[in-house]
């Protein structure tokens, strides 16, 4: 719906862009830009070409002990999981490498379980036998947790293979295999969500009650031996086919995190790496078995990386965790930007002037390897011709361009010493297995084994034939008296009929010595049968005895494990009682320590303030007393002057009212009493 609103291809290697109007570089500088790569691809461009011409050199790399890295990059809803992934019935790149890659190793593939991951990005190589113990162990396994799941009556697991889809496949082969080497393939998926590294093929884990354990981020770890960046602990599962792959992707895929956003249902936030790794090792110098020699092994990875789509909160109207989730891409994305950029400074100065930030993000961290020459690096960029993506898309546009003029070292193809393991030793060894019955491959057709050259290019033993009968003799009759060519003909019948009895009679003597053989083969297989009916019962009963000693096993680990987790429980909260004993017994000796502080300090406030009492009742007793007798010395002074001013007042005032002066006297002799005591 948006074809041609401002993307123009002008040729298979430049494209033009004209800013749209409302766009921010309309304001700035409304001119048509130009941007050139190595390939430009329409929007009628097929999956196949864009396979063989992106993807199918870095399968071919892969299979020489090459590794490779393929982005896919763009704005959100820009194309890059149709791209990487496709559907079923158009695949993208994802399930065309792995078609390649299984049609190219073809019978060259290795039997389950002869390689086995190790905890250091590498690969341990065991015997055959071993192998095919472990494959029936895991059979065995399964078959048990199947009847388990039955018997708890849990749900089945979901079928995720997709069968019923019709997936057309790839039928790309490539001619680049070593016949006297066998293949092993083995896949991974991750994701790296908000700058952490979840596994997508790890099984799901539940705590003690049935409740899911949340995933743990895995760390980035560098293996000792080639100096190459991966990712720890992850589950990396060997497949034999492309579906039994794509079975493994369409699980991890449901696994993987999405959201619905305003630019797209289904847009992705993370980044997710599909790692296929292909493990080559050679046969013995007699092409029979796989040379357990772990230093012979080769090792070689194709990472291919759907990048989440950058993306502006304004545009999709994100908010809470899809926020969050835009600002940990849009963050990884810069950081991939610095780090190419810094790489092309430090390229074009001749030297490291600069530190690349390879740690600032883990999508960075994990291929630093590539981007310092561990294998080759593609990029491919979708477009998406929306006029309101236009700014976005020329950001894009800008750093692919860019990316152009980084350099990386392309790494080096491994070969075998041919002087020491000769070419073509597996073919022979096969041809002589089909030759002489070892094998149930079918023999090639041969139409005359007396001595003429087959089709393996060697002479077969003549085969003479065990009777021959004599030739008649010519004569033609002329009439009724050729007696002597009559006897002669009658001689050869004769000859003829006795090599025919010594035939018949030698056929008898080899059909009674194939009875008796036959018979002593019956007879034999029917005491091996009954051997092996015994060894059967035995081993049923060995096979049961062990199932029931396993199932108690489990049960008693079961019951020790949850005992263990119990006494561990007891065991904290004794050492939580304790250390809370003795916090309180030291809140309490602190506390009796400060009351009996303060029972102190009171004691000496009360002795304090009975003393000082005792010294201002003494005090104000001694100023009571001695005031008192002031008072009274007070009024007797009083009294005295109050005596003799009566004495002056009666004198003056005569003798005739003695009587009433007297009483007079009196009244005033008690108020100048009370006014002097008062």
């Amino acid at each position: 719906n948006y074809k041609g609103l401002y993307e123009a291809v002008v040729s298979t290697q430049s494209t033009g862009l004209t800013a749209p109007h409302g766009s921010q570089t309309f304001k700035n500088n409304p001119v048509s830009l130009f941007y050139t790569f190595n390939s430009i691809f329409n929007e009628d461009v097929t999956q196949k070409s864009c396979f063989d011409k992106l993807a199918l050199p870095l399968v071919k790399d892969l299979i020489k002990g090459k590794n490779g890295l393929l982005f896919a990059y763009g704005v959100t809803c820009s194309g890059k999981t149709h791209t990487m992934i496709g559907q079923s019935n158009n695949p993208g790149i994802l399930p065309r490498c792995l078609d390649v890659v299984f049609n190219s190793i073809g019978e060259n593939q290795a039997r389950p379980f002869i390689f086995l991951p190790d905890d250091n990005n590498g690969m341990k190589i065991q015997p055959e036998y071993q192998a095919a113990l472990m494959k029936n162990q895991k059979e065995r396994q399964k078959r048990q947790e199947e009847r388990l799941r039955k018997k708890e009556g849990r749900p089945q697991t979901p079928d995720l293979s997709r069968a019923d889809e019709i997936r057309i496949p790839d039928s790309t082969k490539l001619d680049c295999v070593n016949e006297d080497s066998a293949y092993a393939v083995f896949i991974s998926y991750i994701e790296v969500y908000n700058n952490y590294i979840f596994d997508l093929l790890e099984e799901d884990q539940v705590n003690e009650y049935g409740h899911p354990i949340l995933p743990e981020s895995k760390k980035v770890g560098e293996d000792t031996k080639n100096k190459v960046m991966y990712a720890k602990d992850i589950v990396e599962i060997e497949v034999k086919s492309t579906e039994e792959a794509c079975t493994q992707l369409w699980r991890g895929q449901e696994r993987r995190r999405k959201a619905a956003t305003i630019l797209n249902t289904q847009s992705s936030r993370s980044h997710s790496v599909f790692n296929i790794r292909l493990v080559q090792a050679p046969y013995d110098e007699e092409g029979k078995q796989i040379l357990l020699n772990k230093e012979m092994l080769t090792i070689s990875q194709l990472s291919l990386v759907d990048l989440a789509g950058s993306e502006r909160a304004s545009k999709t109207n994100a908010t809470g965790s899809q926020l969050k989730e835009a600002g940990g891409i849009n963050s990884s994305l810069m950081t991939l930007h610095t780090c190419l950029e810094t790489l092309r400074a430090n390229q074009l100065a001749g030297r490291n002037t600069k530190m690349v930030p390879y740690r600032e993000s883990k999508i960075t961290l994990l291929f630093k390897s590539f981007f310092e020459g561990c294998g080759k690096v593609k990029m491919v960029v979708c477009v998406n011709p929306r006029t309101e993506d236009f700014d976005e898309t020329l950001h894009v546009m800008k750093f692919a361009e860019l990316t152009q003029d980084v350099q990386v070292t392309r790494g080096q193809e491994v070969q075998f010493d041919e002087n020491v393991l000769a070419p073509g030793r597996r073919k022979q060894n096969l041809l002589y297995k089909r030759v002489s019955g070892t094998t149930q491959e079918p023999l090639a057709d041969v139409t005359n084994l007396n001595n003429k050259t087959n089709n393996f290019g060697f002479n077969l033993p003549s085969v003479p034939p065990a009777f021959s009968m004599p030739p008649f003799p010519t004569w033609t009759v002329q009439d009724g008296s050729s007696e002597d060519k009559i006897q002669a003909v009658l001689a050869a019948l004769h000859e003829r009929q006795k090599i025919k009895k010594d035939a018949l009679a030698d056929f008898e003597k080899r059909k009674q010595r194939m009875r008796a053989a036959l018979v002593a083969m019956e007879k034999e297989n029917d005491d091996l049968l009954f051997k092996h009916s015994q060894g059967g019962d035995e081993r049923t009963a060995l096979v049961e005895e062990n199932e029931q000693l396993r199932i108690s096993h489990a049960k008693l680990e079961k019951d020790f494990l949850k005992l263990k987790r119990e006494n561990d429980k007891l065991k904290k909260q004794n050492a939580l009682y304790i250390s809370e004993r003795a916090q309180y017994q030291e809140e309490m000796r602190l506390t009796e320590e400060k009351i009996k502080k303060e029972v102190e300090k009171r004691e000496n406030i009360r002795k304090t303030f009975k003393m000082v009492v005792g010294r201002e009742k003494e005090k104000w007793e001694k100023n009571a007393e001695h005031m008192l007798r002031r008072v009274d010395l007070r009024a007797a002074q009083q009294e005295s002057k109050l005596r003799q001013v009566l004495e002056i007042v009666g004198g003056v005032s005569g003798q005739g009212s003695a009587g009433s002066d007297q009483s007079s006297d009196d009244t005033i002799l008690s108020r100048a009493s009370r006014n002097t005591s008062v």
